[in-house]
């Protein structure tokens, strides 16, 4: 039987044990909380969002989240999104998807980026803010629109252009035209790719499958694991974090559009993506390309009470963590796991969700190989024994980035509010966020349902 077992392809889950454990609150520390949290439908780059500008699909998750939670305006003290391909025009891309969400031209609005961790650090960013006392409401997100990335035009070209703006005469201008040469004009075009390695991070997923002898089997089984839990929630109506947005010009998306349950048999038809011929991650078994934005509202405990909310979950412990970004890319949640149970003074054990990232079935499954291999604990992370694998009954029952989709900028609050969610309706107490992100880097936090 391979990792993934026939059962779980079907998301039979064992029920999630009630009692209520210790809770996470921390002397002289703010409790701070999620009141909610929304995401536009999460798309295939390419689709209704194409002709949109990132801003557009941010203020339509701002907007989303006004609308769910009635929140005053004039209340939201800070503002922060997290994107990974900036659009030039609106490099402040919070700032401009505040404003035309209607936000008060007096709420600061700031962008993060960390790969796809960026709503990650929105979100610890604004705990921050509040924690400090600076704040008491701030709005986190992110936004990703893979449909229009910025295509820059070579080097040589754009020095030439500057030079032929600041030539003054026409003899001037001249001598800068006679330097053009025609390969000028090939243009540079961004790739998924480690600037310090030069590596794309699909290759990189397959070289750490085949480090950890992940078969393409086992990630295909995954992979359609992913798919067939998230057909389901969304046929049961359980991923109501999604808003729905009328697309200017075009009908109204009230749904993902990437999930796709197949069969075995059919994927394992799919040629491999990155390394051929002999590569194991083929398209089925990676996260596509993706547009969408997500929001979530973020306050101080006696701030949110105060207004008459009942907050979904407390947010807790975070980590983050850096690796080596040539072999230990997306090794991020082996890393950063152990290190935010110790900080809660958790185990594996007291978790109830697990919602983890995923970039690639590879990558999914070399983290369990890693994080269940005593001989990787001592050897590369400095620990006696391993933390163990998360329990796949618990794990992303609701579906993954692999099938949901994943806006780099947008994921981190996709997984927090899944996780809240989840907590809410399967009455467990402690959920573990984790996600990979390039540059080898990689973050995990302790999320805890608010008591009913």
């Amino acid at each position: 039987m391979t990792l993934v077992s026939g059962w779980l392809l079907y998301g039979w889950s064992i029920a999630v044990q009630t009692k209520t454990k210790k809770t996470l609150a921390k002397p002289n520390i703010r409790n701070i909380v999620v009141v909610d949290g929304v995401r536009t439908p999460f798309l295939l780059s390419g689709t209704s969002y194409k002709d949109l500008m990132p801003h557009d699909v941010a203020r339509a998750a701002l907007t989303g989240l006004l609308h769910r939670t009635s929140v005053p305006k004039e209340v939201v003290d800070y503002i922060i999104f997290g994107t990974v391909i900036q659009e030039v025009k609106t490099s402040n891309v919070a700032r401009e998807a505040a404003l035309g969400a209607g936000f008060s031209d007096k709420t600061p609005a700031h962008t993060v980026t960390m790969a796809c961790i960026s709503a990650n650090q929105a979100m610890t960013t604004g705990v921050g803010l509040i924690a400090s006392g600076q704040c008491d409401v701030v709005v986190a997100g992110g936004v990703e629109l893979m449909s229009d990335i910025p295509i820059r035009h070579s080097r040589k070209m754009r020095k030439l252009m500057l030079d032929l703006n600041k030539a003054k005469s026409v003899g001037q201008r001249l001598s800068v035209i006679s330097k053009f040469r025609l390969n000028f004009l090939a243009p540079e075009l961004p790739a998924v790719a480690e600037f310090s390695t030069s590596e794309t991070m699909g290759h990189s997923a397959d070289r750490l499958a085949a480090a950890f002898a992940v078969s393409r089997l086992e990630q295909d089984e995954y992979a359609l694991r992913s798919h067939s839990l998230a057909k389901k929630a969304q046929d049961e109506g359980l991923l109501s974090d999604v808003v729905p947005f009328k697309v200017p010009g075009k009908d109204t998306v009230t749904k993902d559009n990437g999930i796709r349950p197949s069969s075995l048999e059919q994927m394992a038809k799919l040629k491999p993506a990155f390394i051929r011929p002999y590569g194991t991650v083929t398209a089925a078994n990676s996260s596509f390309l993706t547009d969408g934005a997500s929001a979530m509202l973020i306050m101080a405990e006696e701030k949110a009470l105060a207004m008459g909310y009942k907050p979904k979950a407390y947010l807790r412990d975070f980590m983050y963590v850096s690796q080596d970004p040539k072999d230990q890319l997306l090794l991020g949640p082996t890393y950063a796991t152990p290190k935010v149970l110790e900080k809660a003074g958790l185990t594996m054990n007291d978790i109830d969700a697990f919602e983890f990232h995923e970039a690639f079935s590879g990558q999914i499954l070399a983290n369990f190989k890693a994080m269940d291999s005593d001989w990787f604990a001592q050897n590369y992370m400095g620990r006696k024994t391993k933390i163990g694998l998360p329990p796949l009954e618990k794990f992303n029952n609701w579906g993954g980035s692999l099938s949901l989709g994943h806006p780099f900028g947008a994921t981190g609050c996709r997984l927090v509010m899944a996780a809240a969610n989840r907590l809410r309706k399967e009455g467990g107490q402690y959920g573990l966020v984790a996600a990979c992100a390039a540059g080898g880097q990689g973050h995990a936090m302790i999320v805890e349902a608010y008591p009913k």
